[in-house]
């Protein structure tokens, strides 16, 4: 006797609904098992900076850049969130110590390391890219504890090139508010901002401040400069 297969999407056996879910999708008829392409990925992807397409958004910590960018991804547009927030998250889940308030320079190198798989991984499509910071932010970062940054962290801040222009959301105490992911006083906030205005320009950026006004007026200002800009057209990455 035969017996009945075990439905992968259902939990039943038999399906109850259609033949198609008896298998798993990759292994249905038509289904796509292409692997990856590991030799396309390339170290600073140099088509994507070559274009300038990719975008960084820094600022103070508490300053409203992370809604700003969730705004834009609700447009349609592309974004990379912040590698350091996904690290920190990470950690606080294992209860490791690779945390910015434990030991930075365990931190920075991780966070580092995914900075920088989130920018090889863009396919550059003619349309910008927002990235929630960028390696700047994380040598500024060491820089302001006063910790040596590695020659390693120095020759990527080089090699992996964002657009020539940064917007920057400036220090707002009116909307600051410290968290388990930030557990900082708005001074300390502050001076983190100055050292990363100074790294970006040591770095040879330019930085457009954006304006304080409310989410969709700043994701219209954004979106405004980046139209201006030549070779920029606002759109879906």
């Amino acid at each position: 006797m035969r017996t009945a297969r075990w439905c992968w999407r259902c939990r039943t056996r038999p399906c109850p609904t259609a033949a198609s879910c008896s298998e798993p999708p990759d292994l249905r008829t038509g289904a796509d098992m292409t692997m990856p392409n590991e030799d396309a990925y390339t170290p600073g992807n140099p088509a994507l900076a070559a274009a300038g397409l990719a975008v960084v958004l820094t600022g103070c910590s508490g300053g409203g850049k992370s809604t700003l960018l969730a705004a834009l991804a609700r447009r349609g547009h592309a974004v990379r969130p912040e590698a350091g927030r996904q690290i920190v998250r990470e950690q606080m889940h294992l209860g490791g110590d690779a945390l910015p308030w434990v030991d930075a320079a365990r931190f920075v190198e991780l966070a580092a390391s995914r900075t920088m798989h989130l920018f090889n991984t863009v396919e550059p499509r003619g349309r910008p890219v927002f990235f929630d910071r960028s390696l700047v932010d994380l040598a500024s970062f060491l820089d302001m504890k006063g910790i040596p940054v590695p020659a390693s962290l120095r020759r990527a801040v080089e090699a992996y090139r964002y657009a020539p222009d940064v917007l920057v959301t400036p220090p707002w105490r009116e909307i600051y508010a410290s968290e388990a992911e930030r557990p900082k006083p708005f001074e300390e906030a502050c001076r983190e901002y100055d050292a990363l205005v100074a790294g970006y320009r040591a770095a040879g950026y330019r930085l457009v401040e954006v304006p304080k006004l409310d989410v969709e007026g700043r994701a219209d200002f954004v979106l405004a400069f980046v139209r201006d800009r030549p070779g920029l057209t606002p759109g879906c990455g």
